[in-house]
């Protein structure tokens, strides 16, 4: 997998994290960067600028790691380690777009979400964009890949946990008592949770619309209803 831009490339840098080799475009000027890179013993390519352009879609910035795939969980893995007043995990039922993938773990990890959920099949990857858009913040979340999510919901009640499903019908956010453990549901883009999953939730909220626009981009819907599950929630 290749990552890229030097705020996810210094994220990288400050784990030990195998990294096989940089790429750098003869232009580069940080020699922070360099400099770090050098400590660390990887072997460095100095190219051409073209050379990135072909390597990856996205702004480069002039530098490309060459690592291996981002590391994925099981849920038991993950589960016995969350040790708080109330947990809280996000699944993600059959997202599609990278983009968004990425800034629902940016938001996720700022807002001290324990872990994201996604399915093994006809689901966003962890790719190079996913990563790029998490800004670094994927290093500090667990992705857990599960064979199904209505086994994954299964095992979460078992383990106490509520399942709040999202959907515009669904009752006003700001309504919902968040005090308890919570697996926070977010929808497929397009056709949002399936029948499915939203017959096991245990409930369903949803996002007032004020304007005229009605409805919200997944990873938006998904930061505003986590702000206000970490906001509400009585610590005492």
């Amino acid at each position: 997998m290749y990552i890229y831009g030097k705020n996810v490339v210094k994220e990288k840098l400050t784990t030990n994290a195998k990294i096989n080799k940089a790429l750098i475009s003869k232009k580069f000027k940080d020699k922070d960067i360099i400099e770090l890179i050098k400590n660390k013993n990887i072997k460095i390519n100095f190219v051409d600028p073209i050379v990135l352009d072909n390597k990856v879609k996205g702004l480069h910035q002039g530098i490309i790691l060459e690592i291996d795939d981002i590391k994925t969980y099981s849920l038991e893995e993950i589960l016995p380690t969350i040790n708080k007043k109330y947990k809280t995990i996000v699944m993600l039922d059959h997202l599609e777009d990278p983009h968004n993938f990425g800034a629902i773990i940016r938001t996720s990890e700022a807002l001290g979400i324990d872990a994201i959920i996604i399915p093994n099949d006809r689901s966003v990857k962890v790719n190079s964009t996913v990563v790029k858009t998490s800004a670094g913040a994927i290093e500090h979340i667990p992705i857990i890949k599960v064979p199904n999510l209505s086994w994954a919901i299964k095992k979460l009640k078992e383990n106490n946990y509520w399942i709040i499903g999202t959907d515009m019908l669904g009752q006003d956010y700001n309504q919902q008592d968040y005090n308890m453990d919570i697996c926070l549901v977010i929808g497929n883009e397009g056709k949002g949770m399936s029948k499915t999953i939203t017959n096991n939730c245990d409930f369903v909220v949803g996002i007032p619309m004020k304007g005229k626009i009605n409805s919200l981009n997944a990873s938006v819907s998904c930061g505003i209803i986590l702000s206000e599950i970490t906001s509400k929630r009585n610590y005492d």
